[in-house]
């Protein structure tokens, strides 16, 4: 239990920071409500908790029938299988009315290799161990 919280957390400080650092990724928290931080932490945890359920469930999944590309692109095929995990996030996210926004392509790339470095650092960090 306390890997999964580890996971969420860091999951949703690394959305946090690529929504900071990329342009074309923002998180505006609901559209209704005030726009205290409060109104932002739950929506950004929510969106932390689709992005671990889209990792676990869907990514496995699709990189198992990727592998032809992986192995062409020497992995790099990865990097786009993680944009596109992260903008069917936002469109997830955007179906129940988060705020969370990711307006291309690009801008999915560069926040999915953000997000990437900083899971990354944050694991090595906090020594989150898999059960």
């Amino acid at each position: 239990m306390l890997a999964f919280v580890s996971r969420w957390g860091i999951t949703a400080a690394a959305l946090a920071v690529a929504a900071w650092i990329m342009d074309g990724i923002w998180f505006e928290g609901a559209r209704h409500g005030r726009a205290e931080i409060e109104d932002k932490i739950v929506p950004l945890l929510i969106v932390a908790l689709i992005s671990c359920a889209i990792t676990a469930f869907v990514k496995p999944v699709l990189t198992i029938l990727s592998i032809p590309f992986i192995l062409l692109t020497l992995g790099l095929f990865l990097i786009v299988l993680n944009a596109l995990l992260l903008q069917l996030t936002a469109w997830l996210a955007d179906l129940v009315d988060l705020g969370f926004h990711v307006t291309g392509f690009w801008p999915a790339v560069g926040g999915a290799i953000i997000i990437s470095v900083t899971t990354w650092f944050l694991d090595a960090f906090v020594g989150v161990e898999e059960d």
